[in-house]
């Protein structure tokens, strides 16, 4: 069964196109049904149909918790199989995350559990690391703290800043997150107890990236 695709983005939507990509060319198994956002002016929303589009601001629904019940009212109606976070820029509220538990996934560009929150390649940088990377991980309720599912590793060279880090991290994100989703899409990925497993196994190590990119 084609898997069902909530996202939330708040900026360009580079992830999203990929997925969108994936499966145009027919590599995932699974279908968008909604683009959720933070932020109305989004690029990451004029990647779908305006069907698929749902926008909305924290101070437009009176607060966070609001915001938040509004966003998961909406994800709720198109009903999703996964919702998966690629550039959200919100903290998502406990009550959100545990009404969606076991199948809401993000990307963050650090190999956690380092570097959480924001500014992860500049932090990379300035503690002098010999590789960066991104990670796909189960959502809790505590930041960028949930099991990590995957990592993809790159070497951090020297003259590097933080855009130029940023890229090469970009460029791995990709196909880490499509190896995730067509783990999720064919039923073989769950979360139980704060840990991984694939295949019905526990993972007790992030999977690595399968392949670099193109």
């Amino acid at each position: 069964m084609t898997a069902r695709l909530a996202i939330l983005a708040s900026g360009r939507g580079s992830n999203l196109q990929a997925i969108l990509d994936a499966i145009a060319a027919g590599t995932l198994d699974a279908s968008v049904v909604g683009v959720f956002s933070d932020k109305p002016e989004a690029q990451a929303l004029q990647r779908v149909p305006e069907a698929l589009r749902w926008a909305r601001t924290p101070k437009s629904c009176g607060g966070r918790d609001a915001f938040d019940a509004a966003l998961a009212e909406a994800i709720e109606a198109v009903r999703p199989d996964w919702v998966v976070c690629v550039g959200y820029m919100r903290i998502l509220g406990a009550a959100f995350v545990q009404r969606f538990a076991g199948r809401l996934l993000n990307i963050h560009p650090s190999l956690l559990p380092k570097y959480k929150g924001l500014h992860t390649h500049q932090r990379a940088l300035e503690a002098g690391d010999a590789e960066h990377g991104a990670s796909v991980h189960f959502v809790t309720a505590e930041l960028d703290g949930g099991p990590v599912i995957a990592q993809a590793r790159v070497p951090v060279r020297p003259g590097d800043d933080a855009e130029t880090l940023a890229a090469r991290v970009l460029a791995v994100e990709h196909p880490l997150l499509l190896q995730v989703l067509r783990l999720a899409a064919a039923g073989r990925l769950a979360e139980r107890d704060g840990r991984v497993f694939v295949d019905a196994q526990p993972v007790f190590t992030p999977l690595p990236l399968e392949s670099a990119p193109a």
